[in-house]
């Protein structure tokens, strides 16, 4: 005789089958598979995706002149000489390789001269408040921060002082008052303790008088006109306003010589299901598709990982320095955000942010007695700022010291923005530019499955992306 549970501590006899038992006649009722790391990927929703026919997108651009990554690097060292990632009682120095990065010693290939540059540079420490340099005094100095933020000060037209700029590690400044006499146009205060590796100008032109090699290479500079010219794009010679007959100029558009290339990355993985598991356990769900299904899921959310921090194509890596800009307090304010736009104003599409930064920048909000609008995307209502829809990332990395970044971009190959790069049209292709290609089965009846993802970003020209580093979250 089958005996029925009872509760513990009933004796009373049972009058009905119970629930338990009951189960093992019923049919249950099932989800899908479920996975916790599924997102949003607000990314690959919004960017808008170029077929790439040969696997690579070149992108062609007017000739421009070279910039680095806006940093030069800063090694620790203590005092026997050895490399330290801890700062504590060790001494900082400019990687010397690294002072390439200055306009006119790019493609300078004399690694003693450097070297020796490099050893000309003097530590200063500065508290919190100090000025650094300041507005009308000569600029006689050449600065690298090593570490800490520093507040970059101008006066207004009425006198009264507002912040117009702020730079932290590996960033530096006026590289331009090493070759003439010029006077600083704005104050530099620390806002957090600050080290500073400085190289004076004396200095510097004494080492020119010794190195034959420097000193002919930065005369050779000056003659080209280049530190003229600046940064920016080589100019189109116009002329507009004039009456009579005067003589036009005569101009051409100068295109890169070597314009950068992108080629396609790729994210793969064999998914293997057993023959038995498909044959047998494949009611009421498919077996290979539920797998299937999870497999993709993770390959997207990895290609979206890649997309923001991949060292070759990644946004946050391939901001052009002069639009990357600093938290001015640390959490990201209003004040942030409209910094921010003012780098990628001409159409600004979408901002992405780790979701604690959002959470940030609200409570920033809140304390001004500010509540940003929400706009529609995509049927979802979503927080906004200036009308450009906040979108949460949690592939934008958050450091040790809980700092992170804001992205900022113009979407859009006719907007000369950020597109993502894919090829459709592959042998068996599961989506657009994912294929699963079936791989056979092996001597323990075993079926695989090769999962290929190809992808890539293109950047068409720098101020279609701009990143505010240094994000604070707080909490």
């Amino acid at each position: 005789m089958t005996e029925t549970l009872r509760p513990v501590g009933d004796t009373s006899p049972q009058q009905s089958l119970t629930t338990e038992a009951a189960r093992n006649l019923a049919t249950t009722t099932k989800s899908v598979p479920q996975m916790q790391e599924i997102t949003s990927r607000w990314l690959l929703r919004v960017l808008p995706w170029t077929h790439v026919g040969g696997g690579t997108y070149r992108v062609n651009q007017r000739r421009s002149y070279v910039v680095g990554d806006g940093r030069i690097a800063i090694d620790y060292v203590v005092g026997d000489g050895r490399i330290t990632v801890d700062r504590a009682d060790a001494q900082p120095r400019v990687v010397s390789g690294d002072l390439r990065e200055l306009a006119f010693l790019r493609d300078f290939d004399d690694e003693e001269a450097l070297s020796a540059l490099g050893g000309l540079f003097q530590q200063e420490e500065y508290a919190a408040g100090d000025t650094i340099v300041e507005w009308g005094h000569a600029a006689d100095r050449f600065l690298v921060i090593a570490h800490g933020r520093v507040e970059q000060r101008a006066a207004g037209q009425y006198g009264d002082e507002t912040v117009v700029g702020v730079v932290t590690d590996g960033e530096y400044f006026d590289q331009w008052g090493l070759l003439e006499e010029k006077i600083w146009d704005f104050t530099a205060k620390a806002a957090t303790a600050v080290t500073v590796l400085s190289l004076r100008r004396a200095d510097f032109q004494g080492l020119l008088e010794r190195s034959a090699s420097i000193r002919a290479h930065i005369e050779e500079f000056i003659a080209s006109g280049a530190h003229e010219q600046g940064d920016g794009e080589v100019p189109i010679n116009l002329a507009a306003g004039h009456s009579g007959e005067v003589e036009l100029p005569e101009t051409f558009v100068d295109y890169e010589v070597s314009p950068r290339e992108y080629e396609l990355s790729v994210a793969q993985t064999v998914l293997k299901v057993h023959t038995r598991v498909a044959d047998l356990y494949n009611q009421p769900m498919d077996q290979v598709e539920q797998q299937l299904r999870l497999t993709i899921e993770a390959l997207r959310e990895r290609q979206e990982h890649e997309l923001v921090n991949n060292r070759e194509f990644g946004l946050l890596h391939n901001a052009d320095p002069r639009q990357r800009v600093h938290a001015r307090t640390g959490a990201p304010t209003p004040d942030d955000l409209d910094e921010l736009l003012a780098k990628v104003w001409k159409e600004p599409s979408v901002i992405l942010a780790h979701p604690k930064a959002i959470a940030a920048f609200g409570r920033e909000c809140s304390k001004r007695g500010i509540y940003p609008a929400s706009v529609e995307l995509g049927g979802h209502h979503v927080p906004s700022w200036r009308g450009v829809p906040i979108l949460p990332c949690s592939k934008i990395p958050i450091s040790d010291t809980r700092t992170t970044s804001i992205i900022l971009m113009r979407t859009g190959e006719a907007n000369q923005g950020v597109i993502g790069l894919h090829q459709t049209g592959l042998p068996d292709e599961y989506e657009p530019g994912l294929s699963v290609r079936f791989m056979g089965i092996n001597e323990k009846a075993i079926i695989s499955y090769l999962v290929t993802a190809y992808y890539s970003a293109a950047v068409l020209v720098p101020d279609a992306l701009a990143v505010l580093d240094d994000v604070q979250i707080g909490l």
